[in-house]
């Protein structure tokens, strides 16, 4: 009997359905799971279902039966695939499941901070509207996105979709190339160059050692609009006290992240101390939390694990 165990169910929403598999198993299903917890929960498991729980070489190690790792996430970042591929463990994501849902978040954040949505709808509960004694009141700025330039980093399947969104607004849309690259594939422009130009920029590539801090403090100083910078991609992405640091020399207009290095995060973190700012709002990592998202995310966790038991595994991953 095939031995599976969940770490860390209660990352889905409680509503997702996650069906059993189509095969005789025995399932383990654990709400959450602590680092030092990994190694004894998967000892005896074949395959091992994980969202966010890191699995490390030393886990790995004393996984003696384990052939799959199936991440419920595309990231995989929280697996030690070196050490999965010496040992002959396959690693399997998930794709594309979030392909409305991350874009669309991408633009609340990026509407609600132009029109300074959050900070007027405040004004209007503690009685400012009523202070003003007219129709109308210009306390915060409010700017629109056609006619503006949004810098995508990550042109992959979902910075695509965000460009198309931008379009559609009547952006002009740039894709940045690879930090450092100094051959550009067509349709993408310098990075740099991207930083400079843009009133908005969007982070949707994903977290590797490469991309890891993609936005610093010399990247701050090149914005010369100062931009919005929205992150729906992953917190690592951006140095969180350099980030800080911009928003008090007043390097960018505002940030709109869902995510941050580290999470939650910490309650004397960079990204708390900015999160109450109006120019600011901080969301619990939710852009790819729509309902319709997570169940097909369940859906194709389940299909892939079938498919690696019937012998046609996809989504391998490293």
């Amino acid at each position: 009997m095939i031995r599976i165990v969940f770490l860390d169910r209660d990352t889905l929403s409680p509503e997702t359905v996650v069906r059993p598999p189509s095969y005789v198993h025995e399932m383990i299903v654990h709400a959450r799971t602590r680092p030092d917890q990994v190694a004894e929960r998967i000892r005896d498991a074949d395959i091992v279902i994980t969202n966010k729980v890191p699995v490390r070489a030393d886990a790995l190690a004393q996984a003696t039966r384990l052939k799959l790792i199936a991440v419920a996430a595309t990231g995989t970042d929280i697996i030690d695939l070196a050490e999965a591929k010496n040992r002959d463990i396959a690693v399997s994501n998930i794709r594309n499941y979030a392909r409305h849902t991350v874009p669309e978040h991408t633009f609340a954040l990026m509407l609600a901070l132009r029109r300074s949505i959050v900070p007027y709808r405040q004004s209007v509960i503690d009685g400012r509207w009523q202070q003003a004694a007219q129709f109308c009141y210009f306390d915060y700025p409010v700017a629109d996105l056609g006619g503006a330039t949004l810098g995508i980093i990550g042109n992959g399947r979902l910075g695509q979709s965000v460009g198309k969104i931008a379009e559609a607004f009547g952006m002009t849309v740039l894709a940045a190339g690879r930090r450092g690259a100094t051959n550009l594939k067509p349709g993408q422009t310098d990075f740099d160059e991207v930083l400079k130009r843009s009133d908005v920029i969007t982070l949707h590539c994903p977290l590797t050692p490469e991309t890891r801090g993609v936005i610093s403090a010399r990247e701050f100083a090149l914005m010369e609009r100062k931009p919005l910078l929205i992150n729906t991609g992953r917190g690592g992405l951006v140095d969180e006290p350099a980030l800080e640091e911009a928003l008090d020399a007043g390097q960018i207009s505002g940030a709109g992240f869902d995510v941050t290095d580290g999470e939650p995060p910490a309650a004397d973190s960079p990204m708390m101390r900015i999160a109450a700012r109006d120019n600011v709002i901080l969301t619990p990592h939710i852009a790819w939390a729509s309902r319709e998202a997570i169940q097909a995310l369940a859906d194709q966790l389940i299909e892939n694990i079938e498919l690696f038991v019937a012998g046609t595994p996809r989504n391998l991953v490293g």
